[in-house]
C-alpha cells in the first residue's frame, strides 16, 4: 500500500445528512473505504436543515469563527463537526442563511434554483480551504465533487497560488453528472470576490459569456475522474454527452480517469438488509419469492400472479433515464404477461403518465410516485427484474444493487451501465443483464422480451441470477484506484 494522505473530501451532499441523488452515497461510501486504507479523511459539507431538525447533531468544532470574502462582503463561518465510522472526521460549515432552507438547491416555492446558488457555494468553496488553515490540517489532496465545490480548485491555482500552506497539496474533481454546470450570468462573476481578471472571453471560467463552475473545476483541478471508464470516454465525443464542455475535456484528456463507483453491502446485500421481508442469499433463495409475494400486496396485484415476472423502476422521473421511451411502449409493454412496479419523483408529465396507466392497468402496473427507501430496498429485493434504459448513465448504482439482489437489469449499453452489466449469452451461460444499445423504443422492447423469454427457462434463469449475485462490487477496488489517482496528482 502507498504512504497515507491527508485527503479533505468536500461534497455538496453526504448520506445519511443529506441527499438528492447517488452523488451523496458515493460521499457517505468513499471516504469511509479510504480511511480503512489508512488514509486520513475529512469529510466538508453544508450545514442543511437536516442538521438542524433531524437525527444527526453535530456539536460546534471549537475554532472561533472567521470569514470569507464572497460578493462583496465578509461573510462569518461557523464550524460544527461529528465523528463518523472508521475515523472519518465530518466537518459542517454553518450559515443560517445561506443553508437553513427547505431544500439543498431548489427553492420548493417555485421549483426553481435558489437565486444565490452562485454565492452559496463559492461562500462553501472558500469555507473549505479557510478550514484547512484555521484548523491547521494540511492537506496532501482536496477532492472535490461536481459544480458546487468546484470552485476550489480554482481559488487555489489563483488567489491561494502564492499561499505557502497549500504549497504542497493538489486536488481532484469528480464529476458525477456533467449535464450541471453551475452556470450563472457574467455579472455574478463579482459574487466570487476574485479578480475580474479571471473572467475574459476563452478564459477557465467563461462559457459563452456566462460564469462556468465546472469549466473553472475542470480546467484548474490536476486530475479529473468521472464515474466509470465507459462515459470518460462519450463525455469526449461531442455535445449530445459532452454538453458542450466536450472539447475542454479532451484538452485534459491525459489527466482525465474512469473510476466506476462501488455499492456498500452493509447496506445492499440480501443476507443482511433489514428493510426487506425475508433475508436471501445465493445458496437460498426463498427469501426472494417472499419478497416478490409481500411487494405484489403492496402494489394490489393478485396473490395468482406471482408466477408473472415482476419488473422494476427506482429512478428520477426524467427524460434522461429513459422514460421517455417506457411512453412509447406503455402499451405494448402491458400487452405481455408480466407486472411492473415503479418507485420516483420527477417531472409532472411522468407522474400523470404512470398515474394513467396505473388506473388503466391496475393489475399490472403501480407506481409508488415518491420517495421511500424501505420500498426501494424491497423493489430490489422481489422484482425478477429491474430495467434502466437511460440515455445516458455516468455511473448508475441501482445495476449494482440489482445484480446483488439476483434482479437481473435490463440496461441501454452506455456508461457504467455498459460498464457493469454484461449481455446475456445463452447458450455459454455467461452475462448477467439485457442490454440494447440504439436509444429507441423498440430496442428496449426488444430486450425486454428476450427477458422474459431466458425468465421462461429456469435453469437459465437461476445462472443468470447467480452470474449477477456473484459479482463484487464493493467499495475496495474502487478506493484503491482513488488512491492511485491521488499519487498520480501529487507525483512531481
Amino acid at each position: 500500500m502507498a504512504r497515507s494522505l491527508k485527503i479533505v473530501y468536500a461534497s455538496p451532499e453526504v448520506v445519511p445528512f443529506a441527499k438528492t441523488g447517488g452523488l451523496a452515497d458515493v460521499a457517505g461510501a468513499l471516504p469511509q473505504a479510504l480511511a480503512a486504507r489508512g488514509h486520513d479523511v475529512r469529510v466538508i459539507m453544508p450545514r442543511y436543515q437536516t442538521l438542524y431538525d433531524g437525527p444527526h447533531s453535530p456539536a460546534p468544532s471549537g475554532l472561533p469563527a472567521f470569514t470569507v470574502p464572497v460578493n462583496g462582503k465578509n461573510e462569518p463561518v461557523e464550524v460544527y463537526e461529528l465523528a463518523g465510522p472508521r475515523g472519518v472526521e465530518f466537518i459542517f460549515i454553518s450559515h443560517e442563511r445561506y443553508f437553513r432552507r427547505p431544500e439543498l438547491y431548489r427553492d420548493p416555492a417555485t421549483g426553481k434554483d435558489w437565486a444565490d446558488n452562485d454565492e452559496r457555494f463559492a461562500y462553501f468553496s472558500r469555507a473549505v480551504l479557510e478550514w484547512c488553515i484555521h484548523a491547521d490540517y494540511h492537506p496532501d489532496i482536496i477532492h472535490v465533487n461536481d459544480w458546487q465545490s468546484a470552485f476550489i480548485p480554482a481559488l487555489l491555482k489563483t488567489e491561494y497560488a502564492a499561499a505557502d500552506f497549500f504549497r504542497q497539496t493538489r486536488t481532484v474533481i469528480t464529476i458525477h453528472n456533467l449535464a450541471y454546470h453551475g452556470q450563472f450570468p457574467r455579472e455574478r462573476f463579482a459574487v466570487l470576490s476574485l479578480d475580474p481578471a479571471y473572467f475574459a472571453p476563452m478564459s477557465y471560467f467563461e462559457f459563452y459569456d456566462k460564469v462556468n463552475f465546472l469549466k473553472a473545476g475542470i480546467c484548474y483541478a490536476d486530475k479529473i475522474n468521472t464515474v466509470s471508464e465507459t462515459y470518460s470516454r462519450e463525455i469526449q465525443t461531442g455535445p449530445d454527452l459532452g454538453c458542450g464542455l466536450e472539447g475542454v475535456l479532451r484538452d485534459r484528456a491525459a489527466d482525465l480517469y474512469g473510476i466506476i463507483n462501488g455499492i456498500d453491502y452493509a447496506v445492499w446485500d440480501p443476507a443482511v438488509d433489514p428493510l426487506i421481508h425475508a433475508k436471501f442469499s445465493p445458496g437460498n433463495m426463498l427469501g426472494k419469492k417472499k419478497n416478490k409475494q409481500v411487494l405484489m400486496d403492496e402494489c394490489g396485484f393478485k396473490a395468482s400472479g406471482h408466477q408473472l415476472p415482476l419488473l422494476g423502476v427506482i429512478s428520477r422521473l426524467d427524460d434522461q433515464k429513459g422514460f421517455d421511451l417506457l411512453a412509447a411502449i406503455a402499451e405494448q409493454l402491458f400487452e405481455r404477461d408480466l407486472l411492473f412496479v415503479l418507485l420516483g419523483t420527477g417531472a409532472k408529465k411522468y407522474h400523470d403518465l404512470f398515474e394513467k396507466l396505473q388506473a388503466k392497468y391496475p393489475q399490472k402496473f403501480h407506481a409508488f410516485l415518491a420517495f421511500d427507501n424501505r420500498v426501494a430496498h424491497l423493489i430490489e429485493a422481489g422484482c425478477d427484474m429491474f430495467v434502466m434504459p437511460s440515455r445516458y448513465e455516468p455511473c448508475g448504482l441501482n445495476q449494482l444493487y440489482s445484480l446483488k439482489y439476483g434482479t437481473v437489469p435490463i440496461v441501454r449499453r452506455t456508461g457504467g451501465l455498459a460498464d457493469t452489466v454484461e449481455d446475456v449469452d445463452l447458450e455459454r451461460g455467461t452475462g448477467t443483464g439485457f442490454v440494447f444499445d440504439a436509444y429507441l423504443g423498440r430496442e428496449l422492447l426488444g430486450a425486454i422480451d428476450r427477458t422474459l423469454a431466458a425468465f421462461s427457462l429456469s435453469s437459465s434463469w437461476e445462472k443468470i441470477m447467480a452470474n449477477g449475485m456473484g459479482k463484487d462490487f464493493s467499495w475496495g477496488a474502487s478506493a484503491a484506484k482513488y488512491e492511485r489517482l491521488y499519487h498520480a496528482a501529487i507525483a512531481p
